[in-house]
């Protein structure tokens, strides 16, 4: 079907970015016990993660060597 369209009025539409309504939207559905148990244990399962990811490379970061020491090469040993 065709639907006929009319016309409106300029200052209608700039009245209705102003326009506020007197009808409050309905309060959000309270979570469940599981639902924050489970969003608890994702949340440490997280910060588990990073914290281990930290402790096991920290230890591969490290190059071995001591800040004072000097590495020398094979060929100015040879010299």
């Amino acid at each position: 079907m065709f639907r006929r369209r009319e016309a409106v009025p300029f200052s209608f539409v700039a009245e209705s970015e102003s326009f506020r309504s007197n009808v409050a939207p309905p309060p959000r559905a309270r979570a469940t016990a599981s639902q924050i148990t489970g969003r608890t244990l994702i949340g440490l399962t997280l910060a588990a993660g990073l914290a281990g990811s930290l402790l096991l490379g920290m230890p591969a970061m490290e190059s071995g060597q001591q800040p004072g020491d000097v590495q020398k090469s094979e060929a100015s040993e040879r010299r």
